[in-house]
Order: structure tokens, then sequence, then C-alpha cells
């Protein structure tokens, strides 16, 4: 029979925190709860929506959490019900006691509240993971890894393993990480600095998209652990679960253009704003794509919609070299590209009006490359 009490800040944070891998709408009704595990060195809550699932511990060492166990067990609850009812309560600390009958009382202040749970011999159990030989991650590289790539994922469910990003380790400690929805492409390779063995899998980047909201930039670094479909991300406190995706991954490095006709170099945040104003215009015309025209050193827009209006701008530009040309594109796929791009400077190069054209920061730090794929207009 649980029994704890806890300073309601810390715990409210942990919850929050697993809540991220539960989902309201699924097919499991089970997995709409929380599990909370309550043993002598402290209270463990698991959530999980099939794809994702999310440990997180509080310590009874946590001098901040001023965790009292008086009792251990377990139990499920309704996760936003429960949460919604500790947000609400009146005191710092609050008193958790299991009653009966998986019945517990909430006691904070002058307030107390019951509420019913369940048997955790419902909870599904997670998959294990074997946690030897971890590879270890700077927390904020991986973010940033994450960031650079995970956008161009394809959010279409026609072509599963595009939804994906695709992660290889070679030669021990040369990482890349790609994703693409087969219009547009992000890559970015660096070298570790710590070693590991070599994988070559593709996680949903949702998953990673989550796993950038779950663990903040006060962790400094994650073990990562890979099984058969699983992967794991794991720090002091938090354990984080991701199914794989299966299947084989398309060879993107044949797409990378090795020669160019066309190099412009833009201020990276001039460009962006001149896309999105280009942007406004392309949502009402039919094919929604910017007309981007090279003539005689000058770079300029177009964008020509009957309803709305049209646009014409000289863009800024800091270096052009190469031929004429004139090429239209999503500009939405341009300003992502842009957002992902941490240099002051892009270096964009183009072949043809109908090949794909390249971005990469201007910078020779990093190996980071973007290609986007034109739109065939009349």
């Amino acid at each position: 029979m649980i029994h704890f009490s806890i300073n309601k800040a810390v715990f409210l944070q942990a919850l929050n925190t697993t809540k991220r891998a539960i989902s309201h709408k699924n097919a499991i009704p089970v997995l709409s709860t929380v599990k909370i595990e309550v043993s002598n060195e402290g209270i463990t809550l698991t959530g999980s929506n099939g794809q994702i699932s999310i440990e997180n511990f509080i310590s009874i060492q946590d001098e901040n959490a001023g965790l009292l166990i008086s009792s251990t067990g377990s139990i499920l609850l309704e996760a936003g019900f429960f949460i919604n009812v500790v947000s609400s309560l009146p005191d710092i600390v609050f008193d958790l006691k299991e009653i009966e009958q998986k019945q517990i009382l909430l006691t904070s202040g002058k307030s107390e509240i019951t509420l019913k749970g369940k048997e955790t011999e419902l909870y599904p159990r997670l998959q294990e993971v074997s946690t030897s030989n971890p590879l270890i991650l700077e927390t904020k590289i991986l973010k940033d890894i994450i960031n650079e790539t995970a956008f161009a994922a394809s959010t279409q469910e026609s072509r599963p393993i595009l939804t994906g990003v695709h992660l290889v380790l070679t030669e021990n400690q040369t990482l890349k990480t790609v994703a693409t929805d087969s219009h547009r492409m992000s890559q970015r390779k660096m070298q570790l600095e710590k070693a590991g063995d070599n994988f070559d899998v593709v996680i949903p980047s949702r998953s990673l998209r989550e796993f950038t909201a779950v663990f903040s930039d006060e962790i400094e670094t994650v073990e990562v652990f890979f099984s058969n479909n699983q992967l794991l991300f794991r720090s002091q406190n938090i354990s984080f679960y991701t199914r794989l995706l299966e299947g084989t991954y398309p060879d993107t490095d044949r797409l990378i253009p090795k020669e160019f006709n066309t190099k412009v170099t833009f201020d990276t945040a001039h460009l962006r704003q001149a896309m999105e104003r280009a942007r406004l215009l392309s949502n009402a015309t039919q094919n929604g794509t910017v007309k981007l025209e090279i003539q005689n050193g000058l770079v300029s827009a177009h964008v020509n919609s009957p309803e709305v209006g049209r646009v014409n701008e000289e863009l800024d530009t800091l270096s052009v070299s190469g031929q004429d040309l004139m090429i239209s594109f999503n500009p939405s796929y341009l300003i992502d590209a842009l957002k992902a791009v941490g240099s002051e400077q892009v270096e964009i190069s183009f072949i043809s009006p109908i090949r794909p054209f390249t971005l990469v920061p201007n910078t020779n730090q990093e190996d980071f490359i973007q290609l986007i794929t034109p739109v065939r207009t009349n």
C-alpha cells in the first residue's frame, strides 16, 4: 500500500515529462494511465503510447524533492486527470496514501481528494534493452543534430521509412544523420569525441522531437543503447525508449551533386525574411511556388498570384558566380532549411532549373548539407 509525501513542484515536473509519452486517444485504454512505482530508493513514473515510453525516477536522495516514503507499492492512475488534480493542490507539499482497493487519498493543506486507480499488472511490460557498452553523446550536440535534420522527414505514412531519421555510425566515430521526404533532404555528418559500436538505425522523427523536449540542456550527456527494434536514451533520472522503424532507408548519398553551374552566397536572415514575404503571396497561387531569377550577377524573387497580387524583390547577395538561371521552388522548404542553418551566411548552389539545389553553411566547420527539389512550371 503506497504512502509517500513529496514537494509538489518536483513531482509535477517529473509527471509532465512522463506525460509526453502518454496519448489520451490510445486504442489500448491502459496506456492513458501513468504508472507509479514506489520503492525504498524512490519513485518511478512510467508513461507509454506504444511508440515511445518514458521512465522518470525521483530519488529519495534528491534534496529538492523532500521525498518521505512510508510504504512501497505501485498503482496506475488516469494521467491527464491526475496531473490536473496535483496541479490544483494548495500546498507546496502533498501526501499520497493508498487507502483501499486501489483508491488513493491526496492530502495537501486543508484539501483531501480521493482518486480511483488500477492494478499495475494491467500495464504492458517495457521491452528490455541491454545496457552494456553505451554510446555517450552530449545532449546539446544530439539536440542540434535533430533540429538540423528531423524537420525534413516525411509526415506521410505512405512510405513509413521516410517518416524517420536515418542515423549511421561508421568507423566507430563518424556519425551521419539524414532525413528526406523525397522533396527535400537534410544531412549532417560529425566526428564523435568518444568511439562507439557501429550502427545503422531509422528513428521515428516524432520520437526525436519528443526527445528534444524531454531532455533539458541541464542534462549534459545521454547514454544510447540499441536492441533489435528499440533504442534507449538514458540520463541519470530519465529513460526514454523508442521503437525503431523497420526497412531499408534509401541511399541518399547518390542524390548529392558534386558539380554546380551557379553559386550564390546570401545573408541567412535577410534571405529568410525575403522568403517569408514571398510565401505570403505564394500560398495564394495554384502551385505555391516562388521563382528565383539569377541574371547578370543580380538575384531576384518573383511571385505572381492573379487573385492576390505579385512580389518582385531584388535579393541582397554577398557573392554570385556562374551561369544565369531561373528556378521555381516551394518557399516553405527554403525557409525550413534556413531555420536549420546555424551560420550567418549560406551558400546555395544550382545545376539547372530541374535539378535539386543545395544549401550549405558558409563556414568550413560543419559538414552539413541540405537539398531542395525545384518545381517545374510553365
